[in-house]
């Protein structure tokens, strides 16, 4: 079943509490972490994902766009977050690092940038509840969707299906009505969305209406066949 994460980058950062409350019919909160090193912006930290933690029922998505997550990652998790991604090109260690996410309680994601092949992390997938692959850089909102990711979803969900895994595959970036039905025909099953919600004038709607895109293209994609 495909999974709606609204992106609260795209949200009003001063009615935070009220933003995370108006899509409190989505599956997750997508929340995006970047302390302006690995990528080239500044945005918000574990205080936040308390304060959101306690604001809404929607169970948290972080994504550590960061510099040493073995370090931080952790503290996410004792924060409140149900999931944390940490990106395959800055961790030292992902192996141990999704381990120790996942001994502490919550789902171990890892993400990769577009230019980061999916294939020598084939061995590593076992150790995962979901795989990221960014669907534009990381670093910054509202960015248009990179159509060449589609081929790489291919082969990381042919990847997922040849080891049997329950690994959930997120994509994030550009994933909009326009672009969700490609990435779910592609294998994608969990979809973050930052404008395409909260640009929108009901953004429990829009929720709703790009997951009945994404799970009509599902049922019609070859991949998702005795799925």
């Amino acid at each position: 079943m495909a999974q709606i994460n609204p992106s609260i980058l795209s949200a009003d950062f001063a009615r935070l509490a009220e933003e995370a409350k108006a899509v409190e019919g989505a599956d997750w909160l997508h929340v995006d972490v970047m302390d302006n090193h690995f990528v080239p912006n500044l945005t918000l930290g574990v205080p936040i994902v308390e304060a959101l933690g306690k604001a809404t029922d929607t169970p948290l998505d972080c994504h550590l766009m960061i510099e040493d997550p073995d370090r931080w990652a952790p503290s996410y998790v004792e924060a409140g977050a149900g999931s944390v991604t940490f990106h395959a090109e800055a961790a030292a260690a992902p192996v141990r690092l999704a381990r120790e996410i996942r001994a502490k309680g919550a789902r171990a994601s890892m993400a990769l940038k577009p230019a980061t092949p999916i294939e020598p992390y084939e061995d590593l997938l076992p150790e995962l509840d979901m795989l990221l692959i960014m669907t534009v850089e990381p670093g910054f909102g509202g960015q248009a969707f990179l159509d060449i990711m589609l081929p790489k979803i291919r082969r990381t969900r042919e990847l997922i299906s040849k080891h049997g895994l329950e690994l959930w595959l997120q994509v994030d970036g550009g994933v909009s009505a326009s672009t969700i039905e490609r990435c779910a025909e592609a294998g994608a099953d969990v979809f973050v969305a930052g404008s395409a919600v909260y640009g929108a004038d009901d953004p429990a709607g829009a929720v709703r209406g790009l997951r009945a895109q994404a799970e009509a293209a599902t049922a019609a994609a070859p991949w998702a066949c005795g799925h």
